[in-house]
């Protein structure tokens, strides 16, 4: 009985590892053309309808399939402005009857081309019926093509910096230039292109995400297989029918290779993807007119990014024990409906049309409001999937930059892209705070009608497939924390707010105290923050809050009439656009001035430009005490507001001579414990840009304590200035 025991386990063993064996990985790419045969057809892009008769380059379907032994995958490029669900999911089932894949494993995407044949009816453009079945067919075609040449393969992962290719188009309004949207309301804070002239605008309303991310497949003899880059640019704006930049780059992309094989013809397929890009595209509006890229082509801007992704593969690493996993969900979501009295506009409007498509804005967000209204509700796929230790999530949607960052940053695998406009193209999905800001992006349309909480929802969704496939938790997000935090937090602050959230409405205490702070409506997240070397490590950018409207407040309880307030500040505003630039820290009751303590930029009514601080009923139309320093617009500053009993002080940037010094009692500022930054107590001209690193001590800060706080390299320089207790971070 026992030797049978022995044996059994002997068998169980066996089989066990057995099953452990997987086959290696293989893959086969294949292209598909996929340009009409039929001419002219209509075009996606724009708010009215067109038409083109002319190929200036072809549109194709690229595929890739992949295999482990276990599972199979298709991912399938389009050269598509947008593809809706419904045809995606006939063109799987297509696929899945002609080969050995479910439809559940099948990524299909548009690359975003504003110059490709329409199959997405949007705007003022209907699909073109003759085009959408032929694109289908090709669609199905490409995944039976790429399965047909499966062979072993290795993988690899690189990234490319390409931060000169890729800008953020979505800029925040001056609140004195607010715009009017097509339903004649004045809600543009924030708008694409806005900052085509600076005066109008404060600063731009999200990051950039400058990662040109790769994975690479390869023989096992070395011959190049394929490559999937992904890159967080809308598009250059080709002339129809054109497959946009994401063409070029694909072709030239395979030039590349041919040549480095010496020449001649290859199978290789190069697959470039459209990144989280809804807020992005490739002019610099940070730099003066002439120098954001008005001078490239099309060709020499595929060039340069082909240089940059050229660069990253030649020093790829591959390995071939990858396995594969992939999941997908579909999730639920409303649309953000017009309410009776709009409706009413829009079907007024709508029925004098009669069967003629729009002709002005006026008439295609009329009939936009129409059909939202009869649809009410939609299903949104979401997929994640991974090749190894590489992690691929989706969205169906035009994703903001923000959006595709915060699912990279906390995926359970270090090596993610996100692609979006897959299995789907259900418009824009601004996260929660940008609709307060209003803009194109947030008019409800079929290109933007998802309910607001649809970017959370959809980004969750990412992050729950991706622990899914990869079989471990997401990693949570936190700052590194670099020698001027760990300057902050030796003085032993009693909050510290690194203000590198995702989103609000909570300002996490990093001083380990736990007195968070709350962001009000009109404040936008994740922005370029002061000194990356210095509050960060490892090359991590520091990350800031950008004020347009809202402020931050904390309550402070027992805080006294001995406090120091220490932080980072960047002004959008011009100093000759209203009675006072903003205000920066405001200490006092919300009901009034009271006796409060105010600190902020001058404008036309006192210091234009300079620091200001006001006591009370001051900072209406009182004297107010200035700095002598003109603060830069668009320019990172420190300053640090101390009030020992009757004494002020305001020092900037590390100044060891104050620039304000004045007697001014404390009153009832001393037992306020409600402290708002960017931002006034009564809400009266509230800052307009960029606020980070901001700290609160219990007690008036010296000189030398300061010091270190606006330069934390004079640390080794300045005697005590740790004395204060060590980091809780």
């Amino acid at each position: 009985m026992k030797e049978i025991r022995v044996i059994f386990l002997v068998c169980v063993l066996f089989s066990s590892s057995t099953l452990d064996v997987r086959a290696a990985l293989r893959a086969g790419a294949a292209v598909v053309d996929a340009t009409p045969r039929q001419l002219p057809v209509l075009v996606n892009g724009g708010f009215f309808s067109r038409l083109a008769d002319t190929v200036r380059a072809p549109i194709q379907c690229r595929a890739l399939v992949l295999d482990d032994g276990r599972e199979r995958m298709a991912i399938v490029i389009a050269d598509s402005c947008m593809m809706p669900r419904s045809l995606l999911d006939e063109a799987k089932q297509l696929a899945a009857a002609r080969t050995t894949i479910r439809t559940n494993r099948m990524l299909i995407a548009a690359t975003h081309s504003h110059s490709a044949p329409s199959v997405f009816a949007c705007l003022g453009t209907e699909a073109d019926a003759t085009y959408v079945p032929f694109l289908r067919e090709r669609l199905a075609e490409a995944i039976v093509a790429a399965e047909a040449g499966l062979e072993p393969v290795e993988v690899g992962w690189a990234v490319a910096d390409a931060a000169e290719h890729t800008a953020t188009r979505r800029w925040i309004r001056r609140p004195d230039r607010i715009a009017d949207d097509p339903f004649g309301n004045p809600t543009v804070r924030a708008n694409m292109h806005a900052a085509s002239n600076w005066d109008d605008v404060t600063g731009p309303s999200g990051p950039e995400d400058p990662a040109l991310s790769m994975v690479a497949l390869r023989a096992q003899d070395g011959r190049p297989v394929a490559v999937l880059a992904n890159f967080s640019m809308h598009y250059f704006s080709d002339e129809p029918l054109s497959a946009d930049y994401f063409g070029l780059f694909c072709e030239g992309f395979k030039r590349r290779v041919a040549g480095g094989a010496g020449g001649g013809e290859t199978a290789f397929v190069a697959l470039m993807s459209h990144g989280c890009s809804g807020d992005i595209w490739l002019r610099d509006y940070e730099k003066p007119a002439g120098s954001r890229g008005e001078g490239w082509t099309i060709a020499s801007y595929t060039e340069g990014l082909l240089d940059k992704a050229w660069t990253a593969y030649a020093a790829i690493r591959y390995h071939d024990d990858a396995d594969l996993a992939m999941a997908e969900t579909r999730l639920p979501l409303r649309y953000r409906v017009p309410d009776k009295q709009r409706l009413e506009w829009a079907q007024r409007i709508v029925a004098a049309m009669g069967d003629r498509a729009p002709k002005d804005t006026a008439e295609v967000y009329a009939r936009e409001q129409v059909l939202l209204h009869q649809w009410q509700s939609t299903e949104v796929v979401i997929q994640a999937l991974r090749i190894g230790d590489i992690a691929i999530a989706t969205t169906p949607t035009e994703t903001y930059a923000l959006t595709g960052l915060k699912i990279k940053s906390q995926s359970p695998l270090p090596r993610t892209m996100v692609l979006d406009l897959a299995n789907g193209g259900d418009g824009y999905i601004p996260p929660p705070e940008q609709h307060a800001l209003g803009g194109y992006n947030t008019w409800p349309a079929r290109s933007a009608g998802l309910e607001i909480d649809a970017e959370p929802k959809i980004a969750e969704a990412a992050l729950q497939l991706l622990e899914r496939v990869a079989g471990r938790p997401r990693r949570p997000f936190k700052q590194t924390c670099g020698p001027a935090a760990e300057a902050v937090l030796e003085a032993s602050p009693i909050a510290y707010w690194r203000l590198d959230e995702f989103a609000g409405p909570r300002a996490v205490d990093a001083s380990g105290h736990h007195r968070d702070a709350f962001y009000e409506s009109g404040v936008v997240f994740f922005l370029d923050g002061p000194r990356d070397d210095a509050f960060c490590t490892g090359g991590e950018m520091n990350r800031a809050a950008h004020f347009a409207g809202g402020r931050l407040e904390a309550r402070l309880a027992g805080l006294g009439d001995r406090y120091s307030v220490s932080l980072w500040f960047w002004n959008g505003m011009p100093a000759e656009a209203r009675a006072m630039a903003g205000w920066l820290i405001s200490r006092g009751s919300v009901h009034g001035l009271g006796q409060g303590d105010h600190l902020g930029i001058g404008g036309t009514a006192a210091a234009p430009g300079r620091l200001v601080f006001a006591r009370g009923d001051q900072a209406d139309d009182g004297p107010m005490q200035s700095g002598r320093t003109e603060i830069k617009r668009w320019t990172w500053n420190h300053a640090i507001l101390v009030r020992d009993g009757a004494s002020v002080r305001v020092y900037l940037n590390g100044n060891a001579q104050p620039e304000i010094e004045m007697t001014a009692e404390a009153g009832s500022s001393g037992a306020s414990d409600r402290l708002f930054l960017g931002g006034r107590c009564d809400n009266h001209l509230n800052w307009e840009g960029r606020l980070d690193e901001i700290a609160v001590f219990d007690r008036a800060l010296t000189a030398e304590e300061i010091a270190p706080l606006a330069d934390p390299w004079t640390r080794s320089r300045v005697a005590g200035a740790s004395v204060h207790g060590k980091r809780t971070m």
